[in-house]
């Protein structure tokens, strides 16, 4: 009779989870390589035409600060709740898992679902632009139209941002214990390519050049407060990456200790090498020649320039090679990360089960990194520049402010007490983030139509929200799948 019962009772299976096989060394290592990217040896032209000379140093300098006060924020609520997702879960848990909680972390991962495909597909083709270098043809459309008002281009450049995404998710199908010990030995490479860069300008630094400030460069009138916005958001776009540890909080080895360590760390670190690497290419390049858009190929390989300045036409093309490898990690980094978000989302039942399925051998969310990665490949026919820049202002508004707001709530106070790393002179750090991100945006002039954009994806978003909660999806449809 006993053996009848046991026979037809019901076995209850445990859950598979992700796997901890992060250590803090790599985890460093991964925001690292998620800040560098292309961006930082892109972008200084840009910065210095923003803020029109060599004070653009100022704007590295306050969104390294700004960074830092933020990570605070991400250190604090990473260490509270090392899930996967990051700040998915910290919107359901901080804002009511039942309530508004449930809402913003829904529309968290809805805008993911267009945010992140083109944000890691700028990569993709930041490094196929680099490559272009070699390839100078590659640049030549098969095809292009535009799809409502979005130029779309097939080129051999969009062969090879695809190929670059290709590449990340074969190097990603694997283990996380596997992906350990391969983001540690990128992140030495990225920085070493920085030191590279710095120790090549500062042999050859003319402080003259450097410092030749124009007249009235530090007068606080409107033109320099609108200066310093874009500048910041120049930076913030290039620091961005110091909480790619956070959404795979569910994988790290001893959260807290490595999540603070990985954040708070990578600031300081990147922070200090973009300030050292900014000045030493502006001690070798005069400002005045950054000033002059000659194109974006020209704008593109500045860092090439610099080196063919100081070394010669060899030392440029190594240089690109170095770059356009660092992009690479960007991308692999943006997708590790990312892919968590829409994964915890499912196996929270606020998304379709499909992203929540985890590799039975592998341990990792197979099904949402190569949702993601696919995304991104179709997103590298699109020329990205104004749409990401209307994203990254999306991700302010439905992350970092949120963010920022939620270590400010009661529950948090009382969390905070018991359990993960505490913030010193709480909650200054916490304002100070939300005020300089508050100034980024009320300093942009598109900024009505930015938040235009962002309010039709998150319209969108709340309708398909919607329809999914009366069609009885409430949360209650977790996943559950036997042990291996």
């Amino acid at each position: 009779m006993d053996a009848e019962r046991l026979e037809t009772s019901p076995v209850k299976v445990k859950p598979l989870e992700l796997q901890r096989g992060l250590s803090t060394s790599s985890a460093l290592g991964l925001n690292v390589i998620g800040m560098v990217g292309i961006g930082p040896f892109v972008t200084l032209p840009l910065i210095v035409a923003a803020m029109g000379g060599p004070q653009a140093m100022l704007g590295w300098i306050l969104g390294a600060a700004l960074s830092l006060c933020d990570g605070m924020v991400w250190s604090e609520l990473g260490t509270t709740y090392p899930e996967a997702g990051g700040s998915y879960a910290y919107l359901k848990h901080l804002y009511g898992e039942r309530g508004l909680g449930r809402v913003l972390s829904f529309l968290y991962a809805w805008q993911i679902l267009f945010s992140s495909p083109l944000s890691i597909a700028s990569g993709c083709i930041g490094f196929s632009q680099y490559v272009s270098f070699f390839l100078p043809n590659s640049a030549r459309p098969f095809f292009s139209t535009r799809f409502l008002g979005v130029p779309i281009v097939v080129s051999g450049q969009t062969l090879i941002a695809m190929g670059a995404c290709a590449l990340a998710l074969a190097v990603l199908y694997r283990s996380i214990v596997a992906i350990d010990k391969i983001v540690r030995w990128l992140g030495i490479a990225v920085v070493l390519t920085l030191v590279f860069i710095i120790v090549a300008g500062f042999t050859h630094f003319d402080s003259r050049i450097a410092f030749d400030f124009p007249a009235g460069a530090f007068q606080l009138n409107s033109a320099f407060f609108m200066g310093l916005g874009a500048g910041l958001l120049i930076a913030t776009y290039d620091y961005g990456g110091y909480y790619s540890v956070c959404f795979v909080g569910a994988e790290v080895r001893d959260p807290q200790r490595t999540i603070p360590r990985a954040v708070l760390g990578s600031v300081i670190i990147v922070g200090t090498l973009y300030l050292l690497m900014n000045i030493s290419v502006l001690g070798v390049l005069p400002w005045q020649e950054m000033m002059h858009d000659n194109g974006s190929h020209a704008r593109m390989f500045t860092m090439a320039v610099f080196m063919e300045r100081i070394y010669g036409h060899g030392a440029a093309g190594v240089i690109v090679v170095l770059i356009a490898v660092a992009a690479l990690c960007s991308v692999f980094a943006l997708l590790l990360g990312q892919s968590r978000i829409p994964f915890a989302a499912a196996r929270d039942g606020n998304f379709p089960s499909w992203f929540g399925a985890i590799h039975p051998k592998l341990r990792m969310p197979h099904h949402a990194l190569l949702t993601l990665g696919t995304m991104t490949m179709i997103c590298c026919i699109f020329r990205l520049q104004e749409v990401i820049t209307a994203l990254v202002v999306i991700r302010i508004l439905f992350q970092f402010l949120l963010q920022g707001l939620a270590v400010l709530l009661p529950k948090h106070r009382r969390e905070r007490k018991v359990r993960g790393y505490r913030m010193p002179l709480y909650p200054i750090p916490a304002l100070l983030a939300l005020a300089g991100f508050l100034f980024i945006l009320f300093s942009r002039t598109n900024f009505v139509r930015e938040i235009r954009t962002a309010g039709v994806i998150l319209l969108v978003g709340l309708v398909v929200y919607g329809v999914r909660f009366m069609g009885g999806s409430r949360g209650d449809d977790k996943i559950a799948q036997p042990e291996i």
